[in-house]
Order: C-alpha cells, then sequence, then structure tokens
C-alpha cells in the first residue's frame, strides 16, 4: 500500500534538492552560459568531450585512452577518471624507435584526459569545478586551459591557465600557474603561480575556480582568492595570450619528474568531478 504522508514527503525532498541547486548556480553580477553536471551515464558526452590519446607530455608513464570507460566513466551525477596499472597497447608504437612516446609496444599505466578543444572555449568569465582529489606518490591530477591557437602559436606562446595542480608528493599543496612566452627569458617561458595549502583535499570535495577580465585573474580554492594575476604582466600588444580564447581541459597524469615516482599499491585511483560551471559577467546595461 502507498503510503501519501512518503509520498508528499519525498515531492518535497525532490523540490527542496532542485531550488537549492538552481540556488547553487547563480553567482550574483555572472551569467550561467555553458555547464557539465554530469547527470547521465556511460562515456563522457561526446558533443562537449574530446579525449588525449597516447603519451603525451612530460614524460609522464601513463597511457591516456580513448573512449574507454575504464578509464573515463560517468554515474550516480558526477564524471570519474580512473588512473590504473595495467598493460595496454601503445598503438603508436615503432620498433626501435628512440622517442619516449613510442619506444614501448605496451603501457605500464593507464589514465584520461578530456578537453573541450574545437567544441567550446571562452574569453573572459568565471569557471568552476566541483572534484575531489586522488592521491598518492606520482598521482597528478589537473584542471586547466590552453589557448586556442597552440598549433599555430605553439606553446608557451598560446599560453596556458593552470587552476589546479595536484601532485601526489604534497598532499597539502594545490598549485596554481599561469605560462607564457617571455623573449627576455633565456628560455623563452615565465610562468607565474601560488599554492595554498589545505589539509583535508582528498578527503572532501571542493571548489576550484578561476576569474578573469580583461585586467586580471584570480584563482580561488573554495572561493578563497590565493592568486592574483595582471593581465599586462604578459605584455600590452595584441599577442598577449590571456586576451584570446582558450579550452578546457580535466585529466589525470602519473609519475613524471614534478610529482615523482606512481606508488603502485595505492593504485587505482580516481579523480572525481562534480560538475563544471561556466559564467560569464551580466550585461551592465
Amino acid at each position: 500500500m502507498i503510503n501519501k504522508n512518503n509520498i508528499a514527503l519525498l515531492l518535497a525532498i525532490l523540490f527542496c534538492v532542485t531550488a537549492l541547486t538552481a540556488i547553487a548556480q547563480k553567482k550574483d553580477g555572472w551569467k550561467l552560459v555553458w555547464r557539465e553536471e554530469f547527470n547521465y551515464k556511460g562515456l563522457p558526452d561526446a558533443n562537449k568531450w574530446n579525449y588525449e590519446n597516447g603519451y603525451v607530455r612530460n614524460h609522464e608513464q601513463q597511457y591516456y585512452t580513448n573512449g574507454r570507460i575504464e578509464n573515463a566513466r560517468v554515474g550516480n551525477g558526477v564524471l570519474t577518471i580512473t588512473g590504473k596499472k595495467e598493460t595496454y597497447p601503445n598503438h603508436d608504437y615503432i620498433q626501435g624507435s628512440a622517442s619516449w612516446q613510442k619506444k614501448d609496444s605496451l603501457a605500464q599505466y593507464t589514465s584520461a584526459s578530456i578537453n573541450t578543444n574545437n567544441k567550446v572555449n571562452w574569453q573572459y568569465g568565471r569557471i568552476e569545478v566541483r572534484a575531489k582529489l586522488p592521491h598518492g606518490g606520482g598521482i597528478w591530477p589537473a584542471i586547466w586551459m590552453m589557448g586556442i591557437d597552440r598549433e599555430n602559436a605553439g606553446w608557451p606562446a598560446c599560453g596556458e591557465i593552470d587552476i589546479m595542480e595536484f601532485i601526489g608528493n604534497h598532499p597539502q599543496d594545490i598549485y596554481a600557474t599561469l605560462h607564457f612566452a617571455d623573449s627576455a627569458s633565456a628560455s623563452g617561458h615565465r610562468s607565474s603561480g601560488s599554492k595554498i595549502l589545505d589539509s583535508g583535499l582528498q578527503k572532501n570535495f571542493h571548489v576550484y575556480a578561476m576569474e578573469w577580465n580583461e585586467d586580471a585573474m584570480d584563482i580561488y580554492l573554495d572561493d578563497k582568492m590565493y592568486h592574483h594575476f595582471v593581465i599586462d604582466s604578459a605584455g600590452k600588444g595584441i599577442n598577449n595570450p590571456f586576451r584570446k580564447p582558450y579550452y578546457l581541459l580535466i585529466n589525470l597524469a602519473m609519475g613524471a619528474e614534478w610529482p615523482g615516482p606512481i606508488d603502485d599499491a595505492v593504485l587505482p585511483q580516481q579523480f572525481i568531478i562534480d560538475y563544471i560551471r561556466c559564467y560569464q559577467k551580466k550585461n551592465k546595461n
């Protein structure tokens, strides 16, 4: 027998949850222009996301798989990117190659990296990601952005915005960094960054956000600003990379020089994304 009181209670709870979600998506002075709530099941939405594939950068040890649900799965309202220890065919393998990306026929670790390149990009606004981080030696999750003209301009001239980077051998630190070209530097590269300490990074979900306008960029952990960057610091002309559009990347890297050796004992590890929301300033007129 159906209890009408229970039905009424359930409807009331559902109404409250819906109302709270709507409130959470409102930001004073901001208009929500794009979002990914992961309210479906299966692989990440192909209308929103691309995959990086193979060994990509930094001599990292993970092999990024393409459309493989074992590494990138949507369900229960979240995206879960899983870094695993397993053998997996290297599709770029060339026998006798000296290239670190091609010399091994089998990868020993797999993970996923997704991005919005050629699907959606942003110039100015607020981007926020609610996420729960993995942990352990060699683990390197990141929420970051790359200039859309990377293919033509090259890196670092295209610009890079690291909203959140975390490395397992520094378990209380979150890093925010901007990379850009500098002809006065011997390396041709310059960066501006800060870090913030938090002891509960792997235990709870946190909101990682960036606010960006024509003059400055601010990066936040749970609405606490911990890095401020003046856009003119990267140049005042049209070649300033932070006055151009960017696309978003979400990935879980493993190994390489910065995060250190991978601790196989903690694997698999999961980088869990609850939502991604992108805002632009409301028209003041």
